[in-house]
């Protein structure tokens, strides 16, 4: 919850993909919150009111998984509400904003994007965003089990990355501007 919260702050697509990852982890530990609070929660080592609110934040991530059925799969709808955000401020910047740098790290990132979408066998209804944030979040995956991976991977990685990194502080941009007025 504390990191969360600095994530969304910060930078919304680190705030994704780490909120990707607390629903594993709550899936792996069968969304059960006793298991939440041997494994998670008592590891902060928060004062009672603290360690109160991030229990609470876990059981309601927890109910609102099982409300919209994703306890196997699949994300809560704040999260893809984020992502579609994204999605939205992608197409201004290549379309409206016609911002010539995200147009340049999209260009560069368009041929692994085509290629990995192949690869994982989505379709154009995924956006380019959501793509890119998914193999983002595998790679991550593959790190935290010291797996190996490919050069060519490693590459393609690079590019959403950049890709991302910049649409994310542009985000930021918008909501900082947003929260002036």
């Amino acid at each position: 919850m504390l990191i969360a919260r600095e994530k969304k702050k910060s930078n919304i697509a680190e705030y994704i993909l780490y909120m990707w990852q607390v629903e594993d982890m709550l899936r792996a530990l069968g969304l059960d919150m006793k298991q939440v609070e041997r494994h998670i929660v008592a590891r902060f080592e928060a004062d009672e009111e603290t360690g109160r609110e991030i229990h609470d934040w876990y059981d309601n991530l927890i109910a609102i998984m099982k409300q919209e059925k994703v306890e196997t799969k699949g994300h809560i709808q704040a999260l893809k509400n984020t992502v579609n955000e994204l999605t939205e401020l992608h197409f201004f910047l290549l379309h409206q904003g016609h911002d010539r740098r995200y147009q340049q790290l999209v260009t560069l990132a368009a041929g692994n994007l085509v290629e990995f979408r192949r690869k994982a066998g989505v379709d154009d209804s995924v956006s380019d965003v959501e793509l890119a944030l998914n193999a983002l979040y595998g790679n991550l995956m593959l790190r935290l089990q010291k797996k190996e991976i490919h050069p060519e991977t490693a590459t393609a990685m690079e590019s959403f990355s950049k890709m991302i990194a910049y649409l994310a502080a542009a985000y930021k941009q918008m909501e900082e501007k947003e929260n002036k007025f």
